[in-house]
């Protein structure tokens, strides 16, 4: 089956879809008005300017991938808040402009991604231009407050410091839901909430983090940037180490994967496609990224009992094969999984996932099982073949025997992400 039309934008370089294409060239040309401002005008306290550009570039310098494949760069998020937020340098107001702030904020980042960028690993183009839009939205709301009679009432500024970095938080999640909706064909509320429990308490960190840094730099000067970024600095270097572990996991169980279609036991993509679709079901269905990842290691793997079976099923269709066939094949993969010590919860899906949505005892398997029960029938039967009405009819077929076999609402959510992913 040819990859679907989006699917083949997003695989030469880095295609971007609508969403991202806006946010890019909105963030573009605040930037090119940003510069051409502050060079017209000249830079405002070039020393404290440098300091917060040189905390930004450090901070991109280090940026790292969180679950979801999600790009973030905290420190220097952080770095460019507390730019944006500054109140005094010591015993000087800082009065430099909101458009000082975008280039400042602009130039660190750029000045970071570079040494990423000799080395090939690219930016993500419309996380680069949230790192500069999300500060931005905060220094055009905040700055022209200092330059009212409101800085001199602290209670009211902090008041205001908070609501503003609250905003902008919303701000960048809301952009990022909908970049993400249209990237995995979600939904925008699912893709919403994934973004609220995933970037949320970052968001949140970073925000914390930088109006620290502009409240203590009035106290501390600038050796604030240095006391308060090391607390954030930590977590991301212990966060980059669990991170780089699940992502050996992912890579290992893909590896293994390969394993049942290498040997003939299954036809060549059957994982790979049975994986893609259980995770956009799931999303349909509003599992949590942690249930996700689950979902995708579970489905990667849902064959490998079959490398136990002495004559391996015509096709490796086992939707085909007796429910007894079925339930063993599930087992000896859910023992295979079982040895690694690590993923117990994935091997209890890949045990139940051959088991009727009604069970006799009343007990119906977990979700992720009934999800990779449907998907898996649904590849069987239509494989890597791009006809609409063989997927239409195989689709009806399902819901026909969604009486005790399979989850309707699985079969519901089905149909929608096959819809989507055309």
């Amino acid at each position: 089956m040819s990859a679907p039309a989006p699917a083949r934008r997003r695989a030469v370089g880095q295609a971007l879809d609508s969403a991202q294409l806006l946010l890019i060239a909105v963030t573009g040309l605040l930037v090119i008005g940003s510069v051409t401002q502050v060079a017209a005008v000249g830079v405002v306290d070039s020393r404290t300017a440098v300091l917060f550009g040189a905390l930004i570039a450090v901070g991109e310098l280090l940026r790292m991938l969180v679950p979801g494949n999600r790009e973030v760069a905290p420190i220097a998020s952080a770095g460019a808040l507390g730019y944006a937020l500054l109140l005094k340098v010591g015993a000087e107001s800082a009065v430099h402009s909101a458009f000082q702030v975008v280039t400042v904020t602009a130039c660190g980042t750029l000045a970071g991604a570079l040494p990423h960028i000799a080395v090939g690993r690219i930016p993500r183009l419309d996380a680069l231009a949230r790192r500069i839009l999300t500060p931005s939205v905060v220094a055009f709301i905040f700055r022209p407050i200092m330059d009212s009679s409101l800085r001199e009432y602290w209670p009211a500024l902090i008041t205001v410091m908070v609501l503003t970095v609250i905003l902008s938080c919303v701000v960048d999640i809301s952009v990022a839901a909908v970049i993400r909706a249209e990237a995995v064909r979600a939904r925008f509320g699912i893709a919403l909430g994934d973004e609220i429990r995933a970037m949320g308490p970052l968001c949140a960190a970073s925000g914390a983090t930088g109006m620290l840094l502009a409240v203590s730099t009035f106290v501390m000067g600038p050796a604030a940037l240095l006391v308060f970024t090391a607390p954030i600095l930590v977590t991301q270097v212990a966060f980059r180490r669990f991170a780089g572990i699940r992502a050996t996991y992912l890579q290992t169980v893909r590896a293994l994967s390969q394993v049942t279609e290498v040997g003939g036991y299954v036809e060549a993509g059957h994982s790979r496609r049975v994986s893609r679709l259980a995770v956009a079901m799931g999303r349909e269905l509003g599992m949590t990224e942690e249930a996700l990842l689950e979902l995708e290691y579970a489905a990667l793997m849902h064959d490998i009992g079959q490398l136990s079976l002495r004559d391996p099923i015509p096709g490796g269709a086992t939707v085909l094969a007796s429910p007894q066939e079925q339930r063993r094949i599930a087992e000896l993969g859910a023992g295979v999984i079982t040895k690694t010590g690590v993923l117990d919860e994935v091997a209890e899906i890949v045990r139940r996932q051959s088991d009727p949505y009604r069970v006799s005892d009343g007990s119906a398997p977990p979700l992720a099982s009934r999800v990779i029960k449907v998907a898996n029938a649904y590849d069987d039967l239509v494989g890597d073949s791009a006809d609409r009405d063989r997927s239409a009819a195989v689709l009806e077929r399902l819901r026909l025997d969604s009486a005790a076999e399979y989850d309707p609402t699985v079969i519901e959510a089905l149909g929608h992400a096959v819809d989507r992913m055309r």
